[in-house]
Protein backbone atom coordinates (compact mmCIF):
# COMPACT_ATOMS: atom_id res chain seq x y z
CA UNK A 1 0.00 0.00 0.00
CA UNK A 2 1.44 3.38 -1.03
CA UNK A 3 0.24 6.88 -0.20
CA UNK A 4 0.66 9.23 -3.16
CA UNK A 5 0.24 13.01 -3.00
CA UNK A 6 -0.72 14.82 -6.22
CA UNK A 7 -0.06 18.56 -6.02
CA UNK A 8 -1.20 20.75 -8.93
CA UNK A 9 -3.40 23.83 -9.09
CA UNK A 10 -5.13 22.63 -12.29
CA UNK A 11 -7.94 20.29 -11.32
CA UNK A 12 -8.11 18.76 -14.82
CA UNK A 13 -4.53 17.56 -14.36
CA UNK A 14 -5.22 16.32 -10.84
CA UNK A 15 -8.26 14.38 -12.02
CA UNK A 16 -6.32 12.89 -14.95
CA UNK A 17 -3.51 11.75 -12.66
CA UNK A 18 -6.05 10.21 -10.29
CA UNK A 19 -7.35 8.14 -13.21
CA UNK A 20 -3.84 7.12 -14.33
CA UNK A 21 -2.89 6.10 -10.78
CA UNK A 22 -6.15 4.39 -9.90
CA UNK A 23 -5.00 1.20 -8.19
CA UNK A 24 -6.21 -0.72 -5.11
CA UNK A 25 -2.67 -0.45 -3.73
CA UNK A 26 -2.63 3.35 -3.96
CA UNK A 27 -4.17 5.85 -1.56
CA UNK A 28 -4.31 9.24 -3.30
CA UNK A 29 -4.14 12.66 -1.63
CA UNK A 30 -4.46 15.98 -3.47
CA UNK A 31 -3.29 19.54 -2.93
CA UNK A 32 -3.54 22.72 -5.01
CA UNK A 33 -0.34 24.44 -3.88
CA UNK A 34 2.90 23.80 -2.05
CA UNK A 35 1.58 25.04 1.28
CA UNK A 36 -1.29 22.56 1.22
CA UNK A 37 1.14 19.79 0.20
CA UNK A 38 3.36 20.48 3.22
CA UNK A 39 0.35 20.43 5.54
CA UNK A 40 -0.70 17.00 4.22
CA UNK A 41 2.84 15.61 4.45
CA UNK A 42 3.05 16.70 8.09
CA UNK A 43 -0.20 14.89 8.92
CA UNK A 44 0.05 11.77 6.74
CA UNK A 45 2.77 9.28 5.83
CA UNK A 46 3.33 10.05 2.15
CA UNK A 47 5.36 7.61 0.07
CA UNK A 48 5.60 9.62 -3.17
CA UNK A 49 4.81 13.17 -4.29
CA UNK A 50 3.85 14.38 -7.76
CA UNK A 51 4.64 18.08 -7.56
CA UNK A 52 3.81 20.79 -10.11
CA UNK A 53 6.27 23.67 -10.46
CA UNK A 54 4.06 26.64 -11.32
CA UNK A 55 1.49 27.08 -8.52
CA UNK A 56 0.06 29.97 -6.47
CA UNK A 57 0.76 30.59 -2.76
CA UNK A 58 3.89 28.39 -2.77
CA UNK A 59 5.42 27.05 -5.98
CA UNK A 60 6.83 23.58 -6.47
CA UNK A 61 10.50 24.50 -6.16
CA UNK A 62 10.00 26.19 -2.77
CA UNK A 63 7.81 23.32 -1.58
CA UNK A 64 10.42 20.80 -2.77
CA UNK A 65 13.17 22.54 -0.79
CA UNK A 66 11.04 22.56 2.37
CA UNK A 67 10.04 18.92 1.98
CA UNK A 68 13.67 17.88 1.60
CA UNK A 69 14.52 19.49 4.95
CA UNK A 70 12.77 16.61 6.74
CA UNK A 71 11.63 13.91 4.29
CA UNK A 72 13.24 11.58 1.74
CA UNK A 73 10.25 10.13 -0.14
CA UNK A 74 10.50 10.19 -3.96
CA UNK A 75 9.35 13.44 -5.55
CA UNK A 76 8.46 13.61 -9.25
CA UNK A 77 8.16 17.11 -10.69
CA UNK A 78 5.35 17.91 -13.14
CA UNK A 79 6.73 20.28 -15.77
CA UNK A 80 5.84 21.95 -19.06
CA UNK A 81 8.13 21.60 -22.06
CA UNK A 82 9.12 25.26 -21.70
CA UNK A 83 10.37 24.77 -18.11
CA UNK A 84 13.75 23.16 -18.86
CA UNK A 85 15.62 25.45 -16.45
CA UNK A 86 13.12 24.61 -13.71
CA UNK A 87 13.62 20.89 -14.35
CA UNK A 88 17.34 21.28 -13.74
CA UNK A 89 16.73 23.42 -10.65
CA UNK A 90 14.25 20.87 -9.30
CA UNK A 91 16.69 18.00 -9.75
CA UNK A 92 19.42 20.03 -8.05
CA UNK A 93 17.14 20.87 -5.11
CA UNK A 94 16.21 17.23 -4.58
CA UNK A 95 13.64 15.96 -7.09
CA UNK A 96 14.03 12.32 -8.10
CA UNK A 97 12.46 12.55 -11.54
CA UNK A 98 10.19 14.68 -13.70
CA UNK A 99 7.29 14.10 -16.10
CA UNK A 100 6.57 16.53 -18.92
CA UNK A 101 3.05 17.72 -19.73
CA UNK A 102 0.99 16.59 -21.58
CA UNK A 103 1.29 13.26 -19.84
CA UNK A 104 1.50 9.82 -21.34
CA UNK A 105 -0.51 7.59 -18.96
CA UNK A 106 1.87 4.65 -19.39
CA UNK A 107 4.86 6.87 -18.63
CA UNK A 108 3.21 8.24 -15.49
CA UNK A 109 2.45 4.76 -14.20
CA UNK A 110 5.93 3.45 -15.06
CA UNK A 111 7.80 6.32 -13.41
CA UNK A 112 5.64 6.26 -10.28
CA UNK A 113 5.95 2.48 -9.88
CA UNK A 114 9.69 2.62 -10.45
CA UNK A 115 10.19 5.22 -7.72
CA UNK A 116 7.87 3.42 -5.30
CA UNK A 117 9.61 0.09 -5.90
CA UNK A 118 12.97 1.63 -5.11
CA UNK A 119 11.69 3.45 -2.04
CA UNK A 120 9.43 0.82 -0.50
CA UNK A 121 10.87 -2.51 -1.59
CA UNK A 122 14.57 -1.93 -2.06
CA UNK A 123 14.98 -0.30 1.32
CA UNK A 124 16.06 3.22 0.34
CA UNK A 125 14.02 4.53 3.26
CA UNK A 126 15.96 2.42 5.78
CA UNK A 127 19.65 2.68 6.43
CA UNK A 128 21.18 -0.70 5.64
CA UNK A 129 23.87 -2.08 7.93
CA UNK A 130 24.64 -5.33 9.73
CA UNK A 131 24.96 -4.16 13.33
CA UNK A 132 23.01 -1.45 15.16
CA UNK A 133 24.14 -0.33 18.62
CA UNK A 134 22.30 2.08 20.89
CA UNK A 135 23.38 2.18 24.51
CA UNK A 136 23.31 -1.38 25.83
CA UNK A 137 21.24 -2.71 22.92
CA UNK A 138 23.04 -4.46 20.07
CA UNK A 139 21.13 -5.78 17.06
CA UNK A 140 23.05 -8.05 14.68
CA UNK A 141 20.94 -8.08 11.53
CA UNK A 142 23.11 -10.66 9.75
CA UNK A 143 22.66 -13.15 12.58
CA UNK A 144 19.18 -11.89 13.55
CA UNK A 145 20.29 -11.62 17.18
CA UNK A 146 19.59 -9.00 19.82
CA UNK A 147 21.45 -8.54 23.08
CA UNK A 148 20.77 -6.10 25.91
CA UNK A 149 23.72 -5.38 28.22
CA UNK A 150 25.36 -8.50 26.80
CA UNK A 151 22.41 -10.83 27.41
CA UNK A 152 20.54 -12.44 24.50
CA UNK A 153 16.91 -11.39 24.06
CA UNK A 154 14.31 -13.42 22.18
CA UNK A 155 12.00 -11.29 20.04
CA UNK A 156 9.14 -12.17 17.72
CA UNK A 157 9.69 -11.28 14.04
CA UNK A 158 7.52 -8.14 14.29
CA UNK A 159 9.17 -7.02 17.55
CA UNK A 160 12.54 -7.48 15.87
CA UNK A 161 11.55 -5.44 12.82
CA UNK A 162 10.13 -2.63 14.97
CA UNK A 163 13.30 -2.48 17.04
CA UNK A 164 15.51 -2.53 13.94
CA UNK A 165 13.48 0.25 12.29
CA UNK A 166 13.64 2.46 15.38
CA UNK A 167 17.35 1.79 15.88
CA UNK A 168 18.01 2.75 12.25
CA UNK A 169 16.41 6.14 12.96
CA UNK A 170 17.46 7.07 16.52
CA UNK A 171 15.68 10.03 18.14
CA UNK A 172 13.17 10.26 15.28
CA UNK A 173 9.48 10.07 16.20
CA UNK A 174 7.23 7.68 14.24
CA UNK A 175 3.45 7.63 14.55
CA UNK A 176 1.71 4.25 14.94
CA UNK A 177 0.63 4.58 11.29
CA UNK A 178 4.24 5.19 10.22
CA UNK A 179 5.42 2.06 12.02
CA UNK A 180 2.52 -0.05 10.81
CA UNK A 181 3.14 0.86 7.17
CA UNK A 182 6.88 0.30 7.51
CA UNK A 183 6.64 -3.08 9.29
CA UNK A 184 3.37 -4.64 8.17
CA UNK A 185 3.39 -3.14 4.63
CA UNK A 186 -0.37 -2.67 4.82
CA UNK A 187 -2.90 0.11 5.15
CA UNK A 188 -2.79 1.14 8.83
CA UNK A 189 -6.29 0.18 9.97
CA UNK A 190 -6.16 -0.55 13.69
CA UNK A 191 -2.53 0.56 13.74
CA UNK A 192 -2.66 2.26 17.15
CA UNK A 193 -3.69 -0.82 19.13
CA UNK A 194 -1.54 -3.28 17.16
CA UNK A 195 1.60 -1.18 17.42
CA UNK A 196 0.97 -0.32 21.08
CA UNK A 197 0.76 -4.01 22.02
CA UNK A 198 4.00 -4.83 20.19
CA UNK A 199 5.78 -1.84 21.73
CA UNK A 200 4.65 -2.91 25.20
CA UNK A 201 5.96 -6.45 24.69
CA UNK A 202 9.19 -5.12 23.22
CA UNK A 203 9.72 -2.85 26.21
CA UNK A 204 9.18 -5.75 28.59
CA UNK A 205 12.05 -7.57 26.90
CA UNK A 206 14.62 -4.80 26.42
CA UNK A 207 13.97 -2.34 29.25
CA UNK A 208 15.21 -2.80 32.82
CA UNK A 209 12.07 -1.04 34.04
CA UNK A 210 9.36 -0.96 31.33
CA UNK A 211 7.43 1.62 33.38
CA UNK A 212 10.41 4.01 33.10
CA UNK A 213 12.00 3.07 29.78
CA UNK A 214 15.57 4.09 28.93
CA UNK A 215 15.19 3.55 25.21
CA UNK A 216 11.73 3.36 23.63
CA UNK A 217 9.84 6.53 24.50
CA UNK A 218 6.24 7.57 23.90
CA UNK A 219 5.85 11.13 22.64
CA UNK A 220 2.32 12.05 23.66
CA UNK A 221 0.04 12.63 20.69
CA UNK A 222 2.83 11.90 18.18
CA UNK A 223 4.19 8.39 18.45
CA UNK A 224 7.30 6.47 19.42
CA UNK A 225 11.05 6.91 19.19
CA UNK A 226 14.15 5.16 20.44
CA UNK A 227 16.60 7.36 22.29
CA UNK A 228 20.33 6.94 22.12
CA UNK A 229 21.58 5.13 25.21
CA UNK A 230 22.08 7.06 28.41
CA UNK A 231 24.06 6.11 31.47
CA UNK A 232 21.96 4.77 34.29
Amino acid sequence: MANILICDDEMDIVNALKIYLNDPNHVLFTAQNGKQALEIIEKETIDLVLLDIMMPVMDGIEALAKIRENYNMPIIMLTAKSEDSDKVLGLNVGADDYITKPFNPLEVSARVNSQLRRYLHLGSNLKQQDVYVIGGIELDDAGKEVTVDGKAVSLTPKEYEILKYLMAHPDKVFSPKDLYRAIWKESPYGAENTVAVHIRHLREKIEIDPAEPRYIKVIFGQGYKIERGRER
